[in-house]
Parts: structure tokens; C-alpha cells; sequence
């Protein structure tokens, strides 16, 4: 969702302090000006244009569907207290949730209106302050402030929009302790929703496996290896935009199918072995970009994945006592920083 495409309609926002015992609920909805509005549209754009995204669907009689299935012009500012109430009430019984303020707003994009639901957790930093004495003179000061809200540019660790046509849901989130498991609270108790795997998490996970197998084979110290498969993947998302397992599978472990038949079972686990990565950001194969080496005696270099593939631009070449050399050709000009 891009925030030139939305239409902000109403918003209210409820104080969830979990250290205060109870959640100050407001009555009143906020003046949507533009100031407000961009902070919000900020924070709905950056969340649902990321690759930590989920596409979800509310569990049956899920409370929090009903609640926002019901809302209305004329309900709205009650269905955000009941949520705001029923979030606080799982943040009060779990500490290490962390306190914040729960936004609830009504927006339009693209000829679907959307309810958004953004918590804003508190981050501590210093403001100034100033006072006047008794004989009326100022004395400013700075002070610890602990409820300050994200600002723009970073991204909520929990919200989700839920469009109001189909009851579908976007939702970005991260786990924290519930009865002494790591849970997604926001997902799992919260909404009451299927939550998949994002993108960015299914990345991880058949990258991570890939590593897993190739390690096994190959063992930890094959750089030379490491970096061929690297540049398999990193060909891919460059040829594609995507990373097909299949296609990866092949492409990675040709020579051995008892490989490919491993790295299946191991994605198999998490029903992946048939899928197709897609990213969104750069952000998330920006690791695929570039190849990072480091020597035994310190040096680091950082090879770019296009110049990686370029005999005139790096050479590896393996000495006859069993050492490499690394020799970069061609170099126009060289700078230091």
C-alpha cells in the first residue's frame, strides 16, 4: 500500500500502558490533519510494502473479527475500545509485551476502505523541559521522557490492516514471551488469525536450509563452494525476481539428487519445498549482492555479485602449496575511506 493512495477517514488512539495497571481508553476520535495523517500513512506503507508481511485469515469465531465485522460510523469509536481493551488485557498477563499506545484507524485505498490497527510501543529518549521559578525565571532542563512514539521511518513490530470487503489481512509482528514460550501474540491471541510465513521469512528458512546441506557435503571450510552457491541464488533473483525452490534444488545440488532429496525434506517441514520465494525490497536479498570474504590473516574484501562473475574484473587462483590468491584486475582508480 503506497501512502498516495490512501484516504484517511477516522482515527482514535487508546494509551496501553501496561506499568499504569489499566489502559486509558479514550472517547474522542483524533483530528485527522495532514501532519497526523502522513505519520499514519507512513507507518501503514512501510509495514505492508515490506517482506515481513503476512496475508492472513481470521480463525472462526475469532472475537476480533466479529468486533470489526460489526463496525460502523456510528460504532467506531466503542468496537476500538473493546480492542484496545481486549489487547491490553493480554499485555497486562505478560509482561515482557512491551507498553505502547494502540492506534485504530479508517482509511480508504485504491476503492477499498480498510481498518488499521497499529501498536506504537514506547521507546525512551530525551526532550527538554522547561520551568518557571518563583521569581519568574525559566530554567530549562533535559529530561528522560519513556513514552515516546516511533517515529516515521521506523517499522511497527506489530499492526496489521484488515480490509473490510473480504475480511483479509495484512500483518506484520514479531514473538515475545507467553508462559514461558515465544509466541505471536498479536496473531495467535490477539486477532485470532492464520498467520503464514512472510517472504522475508521463507527466504531464510530455504536459504538457511540450502546452507544446511551444502555444510553437510561440503563441510564448513569450502569457501569456493559457498560462494558458487551464493552466485547460483543471487542469478536467480536477478533473472527472476523470484527464487523457485524447485528450480534452486536443481540448479544448487545438479551432481547429487540424494541432496536435492535432503534439502526437500528439510523444506518440507515447513511446507516449502514446492514454493516460490517472491520479495518485494531490496532489503531482503541485499546479503545476495555482494560476496564477503575474510582471510585468516584479517583482510576483508567485498566483491559485488556482478563483478564476482567477471574474470577480467577477479581472479581466484589456488596456489601449489594449497593457498588462494585473489587478484582484482583492470582497477581504474582506487579510493579509501
Amino acid at each position: 500500500m503506497q501512502k498516495d493512495d490512501m484516504i484517511m477517514k477516522a482515527g482514535i488512539i487508546h494509551i496501553l500502558d501496561s506499568s499504569m495497571g489499566m489502559p486509558v481508553l479514550s472517547d474522542c476520535q483524533m483530528e485527522m490533519g495532514s501532519d497526523l495523517g502522513d505519520f499514519l500513512k507512513g507507518h501503514i506503507e512501510k509495514f505492508t510494502e515490506s517482506d515481513d508481511v503476512k496475508e492472513c485469515q481470521f480463525s472462526d469465531n475469532s472475537p476480533a473479527m466479529e468486533l470489526l465485522r460489526d463496525c460502523s460510523p456510528d460504532n467506531f469509536t466503542e468496537t476500538s475500545r473493546r480492542l484496545a481493551d481486549r489487547l491490553f488485557s493480554i499485555m497486562n498477563s505478560n509482561i515482557d509485551i512491551p507498553a505502547g499506545d494502540m492506534a485504530v484507524v479508517v482509511f480508504s485505498c485504491r476503492g477499498k476502505d480498510y481498518i488499521g490497527i497499529l501498536k506504537l510501543n514506547y521507546r525512551t529518549s530525551y526532550t527538554h523541559l522547561t520551568r518557571t521559578g518563583e521569581d519568574g525565571a525559566n530554567s530549562n532542563d533535559i529530561i528522560l521522557q519513556r513514552a515516546i512514539l516511533p517515529g516515521q521511518g521506523q517499522r511497527l513490530s506489530e499492526a496489521c490492516v484488515v480490509d473490510l470487503s473480504d475480511g483479509s489481512i495484512l500483518l506484520t509482528e514479531k514473538k515475545y514471551e507467553i508462559n514461558g514460550e515465544k509466541r505471536l501474540y498479536f496473531s495467535e491471541i490477539f486477532l485470532e488469525c492464520h498467520a503464514p510465513l512472510s517472504q522475508k521469512s521463507r527466504m531464510d528458512i530455504v536459504t538457511r536450509a540450502v546452507d544446511q546441506v551444502n555444510r553437510k557435503y561440503y563441510g564448513e571450510d569450502d569457501t569456493e563452494r559457498k560462494m558458487e552457491v551464493k552466485n547460483l541464488i543471487y542469478k536467480e533473483l536477478e533473472e527472476t525476481g523470484a527464487l523457485d525452490v524447485e528450480t534452486v534444488k536443481e540448479k544448487v545440488f545438479s551432481d547429487s539428487p540424494q541432496m536435492q532429496e535432503e534439502l526437500a525434506e528439510k523444506l518440507d517441514k515447513y511446507n516449502l519445498s514446492h514454493t516460490v520465494v517472491e520479495p518485494k525490497t531490496e532489503k531482503t536479498i541485499k546479503k545476495f549482492q555482494k560476496q564477503h570474504l575474510t582471510t585468516d590473516t584479517g583482510i576483508e574484501i567485498t566483491i559485488p555479485m556482478e563483478e564476482y562473475g567477471n574474470p577480467d574484473r577477479v581472479e581466484f587462483i589456488t596456489n601449489p602449496d594449497g593457498t588462494v590468491s585473489v587478484l582484482i584486475k583492470n582497477i581504474g582508480h582506487l579510493s579509501s575511506k
